[in-house]
């Protein structure tokens, strides 16, 4: 998401978005090629397991007859093994599972910022690969100088700070998970450190941050932050979690009017909150707000939902439907997804290109977009069935 020339920014905001974004750094030194033998079965079972290096990890590589590297996916392995058995080849096994020992049992963590940013390499100059908003569960792989690579609820792999997380063994993640949960649902607010809110804050909030109820005072609820601290909360900036997902209801109106509560935040490459959105990151979180959780990047959500129509123009797209822009395969070369927006009628859509915008598929309309226009590829509908995760019937937060 996000190092170009000068000439080159402003392109950005139109042609760059997640699906190009390098893959994070996972921290597998390189070795030599696999032998002819092996490389075919490692090869085979990455394309089986792992065919996404964005949401799993199979990085097994061959010294000699030696396999190395490691994989978050144990049936990979035991795949791969099992396949050399039956080939008769012979090998020396020395794949890591993960996670990592080091780890030791602290293989659960929760986000305690508002907003968590999540890195493509373990350092802080690396690229913003997506974000975690507060309360986020993660599963933790590895460690490395102050950095771990997690993974988000939507499988997404990725390096986040120490600070910005809480490590849990297995019984403090259970118990996290099982207490009572608010959800935050103003753009954008506070937790204040007494029930007064022009005092000192505690953190600020952003929609969609979790926290756990401790009690119910005047205006206000007392709250538990994942690490420990305690704040309080104005009542009406939050709803409890079960009572928010269960008032989920993604209809075409509802999609709509909440991507109008987007429109002005500014894009921002690997950005899913309201501290500003890449064009994945922007379908994502309205999305989200509706109850659905989509795939992380633009190249990943073209694959779900229902194809629709558009041979003959756009009479067939309803509101919410996602449309997707980019380079189509031509003379060898690979199709390139690499801009989402979402639908609202009147030959409009809304998407994150520079800020959040809308823009129109007419060529009369002023606000017409020629650019995008161009480059379309598909439209998809989005179905509660195809998403990753319904929220009203799943339990992500307990």
């Amino acid at each position: 998401m996000k190092k170009t020339p000068y000439f080159l920014l402003l392109l950005s905001f139109l042609a760059a978005c997640t699906s190009s974004k390098p893959l994070p750094d996972l921290g597998q030194a390189k070795t030599t090629e696999a032998p002819s033998a092996l490389a075919p079965h490692v090869e085979a079972v990455r394309q089986q397991f792992a065919p996404d290096k964005r949401v799993a990890l199979f990085d097994v590589k061959t010294k000699g007859l030696v396999l190395t590297g490691e994989t978050n996916l144990p049936a990979a392995k035991t795949a791969l093994l099992e396949r050399l058995q039956t080939a008769g080849i012979s090998f020396q096994d020395s794949i890591q599972v993960l996670p990592e020992a080091g780890l030791k049992e602290n293989t659960f963590a929760v986000v305690t910022l508002s907003v968590a940013n999540l890195r493509s390499e373990p350092k802080h100059p690396a690229e913003l690969a997506t974000q975690a908003t507060m309360g986020t569960p993660l599963r933790v792989w590895k460690h490395r100088s102050g950095w771990y690579l997690v993974q988000t609820p939507d499988k997404y792999l990725a390096w986040v700070d120490a600070s910005a997380i809480k490590l849990m063994v297995n019984a403090a993640f259970m118990a996290w998970q099982q207490g009572e949960k608010l959800l935050y649902t103003n753009p954008y607010g506070f937790a204040y450190a007494a029930t007064n809110t022009q005092g000192a804050t505690v953190s600020d909030l952003v929609y969609g941050d979790v926290l756990v109820l401790k009690k119910q005072t005047k205006g206000f609820y007392e709250v538990a932050f994942p690490d420990g601290r305690s704040a309080f909360v104005s009542a009406p900036e939050v709803q409890k979690y079960n009572d928010w997902a269960a008032s989920r209801q993604p209809t075409e109106q509802n999609l709509v009017e909440t991507s109008k509560r987007l429109l002005g935040l500014p894009y921002l490459w690997g950005g899913t909150s309201f501290k500003g959105v890449d064009c994945s990151g922007f379908t994502k979180t309205v999305y989200f707000m509706n109850g659905l959780v989509l795939p992380r990047d633009a190249s990943q959500q073209v694959h779900v939902g229902e194809l629709i129509d558009t041979k003959e123009g756009f009479q067939h797209l309803r509101p919410g439907d996602l449309l997707f822009f980019g380079t189509p395969a031509k003379d060898g070369k690979s199709e390139r997804v690499v801009h989402v927006g979402m639908w609202i009628g009147n030959n409009e859509f809304i998407h994150s290109a520079g800020r959040v915008r809308i823009n129109s598929m007419d060529p009369a309309a002023p606000n017409h977009d020629a650019y995008e226009r161009n480059r379309f590829l598909r439209a998809k509908r989005i179905s509660p069935q195809a998403s990753l995760i319904d929220l009203r019937t799943a339990s992500l937060f307990q």
